[in-house]
């Protein structure tokens, strides 16, 4: 199964250079809404297995163009399921505080260099969140399905959740970029997940989700069939 790890289209918070966290009522910009809507041009028409998504406002807001259109030209899509383990990391006492004011904690350092670590004051900890996020990419998949499932998250659990099926070890996640708006997919069809796609916020991939399966034994990168 191919699945399709979507950052939120840039918000209000992002533009305000604040870490916004679990705060509610947390809107996509303007920007952000121009992507959510260049996103549904390059997910193009496919009918998903499953979609999930963060229960954050922008992370709806991100996928609903998307939806509208595919709704629109009848392909039965599924309804989103709002899944709490898919959510933005619980940043405690930082949510809400600028960058900028947060770059000169002490615990920054920490949070860049070794975030196994760092549990945020009155929040969670990033290992913690990287478990909960893979428990639920685990128990959403289907190995049997045919059709890609959606996820609709945040950077840092999208950057865990790769980290992990690359083998890395957290405290390197930090070595990954996931920008607003950006699709990676990865493939989960074998024992070790393949990487098929990583942050990208141009491509139309419409012909990757719905590609065969690649074959299982690769030798010199693949064929790129």
């Amino acid at each position: 199964m191919r699945v399709v790890l979507i950052r939120h289209a840039h918000s209000q918070a992002n533009l305000a250079g604040v870490l916004s966290g679990r705060r509610p009522n947390v809107h996509l910009s303007k920007d952000g809404i121009e992507q959510a809507n260049d996103l549904a041009r390059r997910l193009g028409d496919f009918k998903p297995h499953e979609i999930r998504i963060s229960p954050m406002e922008r992370c709806l807001e991100t996928i609903s163009p998307w939806l509208d259109k595919s709704n629109g030209s009848k392909a039965n899509i599924p309804k989103p399921i709002t899944d709490h383990g898919l959510t933005e990391v619980d940043y405690g006492d930082w949510s809400g505080k600028k960058l900028s004011v947060l770059s000169r904690n002490k615990l920054w350092s920490v949070v860049q260099n070794t975030p196994s670590q760092m549990y945020f004051p009155k929040g969670e900890g990033i290992l913690e969140m990287q478990t909960r996020s893979l428990q639920s990419i685990h128990n959403s998949i289907d190995r049997k399905a045919k059709a890609p499932l959606v996820i609709v998250s945040h950077g840092d659990v999208i950057k865990s959740i790769v980290a992990a099926c690359l083998g890395m070890h957290i405290d390197e996640f930090q070595r990954i970029i996931i920008d607003p708006a950006s699709i990676s997919i990865i493939d989960f069809s074998l024992e070790k997940p393949r990487v098929l796609l990583l942050n990208d916020s141009r491509s139309v991939v419409t012909d990757l989700l719905i590609a065969k399966k690649r074959p299982a034994n690769l030798l010199g990168g693949g064929s790129g069939k």
